[in-house]
């Protein structure tokens, strides 16, 4: 048996692996917590809600304010060593339920319209569930305030 096992290591061909560089080896430095995905178009928000409707997820929409979108020390709330799990802001306020049961992808675009509307100056989000196996399978950004300056283009990061 071990010399059957040493024949196949032997036989083996040798793996080469690119020597790393400086070139292949680039880590970015963001300054802040802040989104790197370019806004979505109307049209790609459009496919993505299609994705998720006609795959029986549950759409939900939240909002939440420019100032407390993103953790920070003026934002969360500490519970200190009682709590059971670190929940720096998570949870957006929610537009209106979760739309269970809906099947039409115009009825979440109608209610992201709705949502984007009525607070211009907030993030907005679409997040999804799957009731099967009551899990969050999806969540991203619809909407950003119009004095966002959060996305930074690919050729503006900082990379060492």
């Amino acid at each position: 048996m071990s010399a059957m096992m040493k024949s196949a290591v032997a036989n083996k061909a040798a793996v080469r692996v690119a020597q790393p560089s400086a070139t292949n080896m680039m880590v970015w430095q963001p300054m802040n917590n802040k989104h790197y995905l370019p806004p979505l178009t109307d049209n790609e928000i459009s496919r993505q809600v299609d994705y998720l409707v006609n795959n029986g997820f549950i759409p939900c929409l939240e909002f939440a304010d420019e100032k407390q979108a993103y953790v920070s020390s003026e934002s969360c709330i500490r519970f200190g060593s009682q709590a059971a799990n670190y929940y720096d802001n998570r949870y957006w306020t929610m537009w209106k339920l979760p739309m269970f049961g809906c099947t039409d992808p115009s009825m979440v675009l109608r209610e992201i319209a709705s949502c984007n509307r009525a607070f211009p100056n907030a993030y907005v989000r679409l997040t999804a569930f799957d009731n099967q196996r009551q899990v969050q399978i999806a969540s991203f950004l619809v909407q950003r305030p119009r004095s966002a300056t959060d996305y930074c283009p690919v050729d503006k990061r900082s990379v060492v």
